[in-house]
């Protein structure tokens, strides 16, 4: 049996086709969660980067971050850059603290919840939580 999610990793990634349909809309400049074989946009950061440390302001980023403890740092991270739009996938978790602190009834944000879930990294299987777009818009 296949099973989609593992503790192994904190990386899903993107559906190529999802990510496409966001990039005709918004046209990204930079990809902070990325490694070489599948990095969005042509401006990107790895891990080794850490796209946490260095400048998101004026950039139209395309954000699907690691989802372990550290998502609330992405999160913030995108709350904060100034100029631009940042677009995150995340999972839909409206009961975290970084969702009420960072996302929630802000005046800059826009929530998009997906319907049905996303099958990640071509797999067979959907993802087994719901997930959710939101729009950081300019500061």
């Amino acid at each position: 049996m296949n099973i989609h999610f593992s503790s192994k990793t904190d990386e899903w990634y993107t559906p190529q086709d999802f990510y496409e349909e966001l990039n005709t809309e918004f046209a990204f400049t930079l990809d902070p969660c990325a490694n070489k074989e599948n990095a969005k946009c042509k401006k990107y950061f790895t891990r080794e980067d850490n796209g946490l440390a260095l400048s998101w302001d004026n950039e139209t980023v395309f954000c699907n971050p690691p989802y372990g403890r550290e998502i609330g740092k992405w999160v913030q991270k995108a709350s904060e850059a100034k100029g631009g739009i940042r677009v995150m996938l995340i999972p839909a978790r409206t009961d975290t603290k970084y969702f009420h602190t960072y996302i929630y009834k802000k005046e800059n944000v826009e929530i998009r919840f997906l319907r049905g879930r996303l099958k990640f990294g071509g797999s067979q299987n959907s993802a087994p939580f719901p997930s959710m777009i939101v729009i950081f818009k300019g500061q």
